[in-house]
């Protein structure tokens, strides 16, 4: 499914949970693999933003039958998929970069723009992958406190830029918050400082985004912009264990990010991608069942009193009033496991959305330890 059928599709569902009222979901479920809890004793795992859905039916028919090609360097088979994903966003294939995973792309973005003391400006907090990565060889980076909507403070960040600024990270929808920004200000962005500094978009909860217009950055790539977008398999198609991914950019800036990736994907998960980047069906069920577990979980939060962002994400943000490393071990007592703490928003959690059955055990816990 290419952008643009995305959106009308969307946009044809209306945004509500209408499409899961009229049995939409029971239609599109055949492509997508039967759920069961996690066995006695094991953990419900609602700490990774992980697609419990995945890989769907097909994808698991195309690893199969790669099985044979094991052997084999997937070097041949890797063109093949540059050239998909070069259509789907398209842009030529010297604008593909692929990746073991969209943090590779990132380890790969912070080495090329952070060594030697590069500056690096992001929220805070955000994922912090790409600045992690980058303080290790040297990098100094400028970590913004996000605005009061807990949003990215684009006003903040450009103040920050310096003549050793190259790169300005963000995180759209951002992670841990589930935010968005409105496209016209990042857009607007983007176009006044690409001329000081590259600008990475993380794209990896683009394809939550109810907004049926909502661009992806890739259309300032194709305008020649000084911008790096950075998609994932992991999320929405339920590849997080295969470790694929890539990166969109002008060639110049593509090539220098193809020298520093050391983390190479391999067959199966080329495979895998390939299969899923055509599985329309399982695409729709994965953004309706994560609406389905959304909707409920601001239900559970409005009946604790719990405040919490409306989500553009495959996970909830909301606000516990105590503090989250406590939370977390109580959640653990309870054989849920919910999201890490990201300072300095101690007395807020993330909660991954999993399947509306994972959902409700989580309401569980979650009533009995804040009781």
């Amino acid at each position: 499914m290419n952008n643009l059928d995305r959106r009308q599709w969307l946009k044809a569902m209306g945004l509500t949970s209408a499409f899961i009222a009229f049995n939409g979901v029971e239609k599109l479920a055949a492509s997508a693999n039967s759920r069961v809890l996690p066995a006695d004793g094991q953990p419900l795992r609602l700490n990774a933003n992980e697609n419990p859905f995945g890989p769907s039916k097909k994808v698991r028919e195309a690893i199969t039958k790669s099985f044979d090609e094991g052997c084999r360097y997937p070097f041949r088979v890797l063109n093949t998929f540059v050239e998909a994903i070069a259509e789907k966003e398209g842009v030529p294939t010297d604008h593909v970069v692929v990746t073991g995973g969209s943090t590779e792309g990132l380890h790969a973005t912070g080495l090329v723009y952070g060594k030697d003391g590069g500056e690096v400006i992001a929220a805070d907090p955000t994922f912090q992958a790409l600045m992690r990565y980058a303080e290790n060889f040297g990098a100094h980076i400028h970590r913004v406190p996000l605005d009061d909507q807990l949003t990215h403070d684009l006003n903040g960040m450009a103040r920050r830029v310096t003549s050793k600024t190259r790169l300005i990270f963000i995180c759209n929808p951002n992670n841990p918050t589930g935010t968005l920004l409105p496209s016209a200000a990042l857009e607007d962005f983007i176009k006044s400082m690409d001329n000081k500094a590259v600008i990475f978009s993380d794209e990896a909860y683009y394809d939550f985004i109810t907004e049926p217009d909502y661009p992806s950055m890739v259309k300032l790539v194709k305008q020649g912009r000084n911008v790096i977008v950075s998609k994932t398999f992991s999320k929405i198609y339920g590849l997080a264990g295969l470790r694929i991914g890539y990166l969109i950019a002008r060639p110049d800036i593509a090539d220098r990010l193809k020298k520093a990736v050391m983390a190479n994907t391999n067959m199966y998960a080329i495979e895998a991608a390939k299969a899923a980047l055509a599985d329309d069906e399982f695409y729709k069920f994965s953004v309706a069942k994560n609406m389905e577990a959304k909707n409920y979980l601001y239900s559970l939060f409005d009946d604790l009193n719990l405040n919490y962002i409306k989500s553009h994400t495959n996970f909830v943000f909301f606000k516990t009033g105590r503090n989250i490393n406590g939370l977390i071990d109580d959640m653990k007592n309870e054989n849920v496991l919910i999201g890490r703490p990201f300072p300095p928003m101690y007395d807020w959690a993330r909660i991954s959305t999993g399947t509306i059955e994972e959902s409700k055990l989580f309401g569980n816990a979650l009533r009995k330890v804040m009781a």
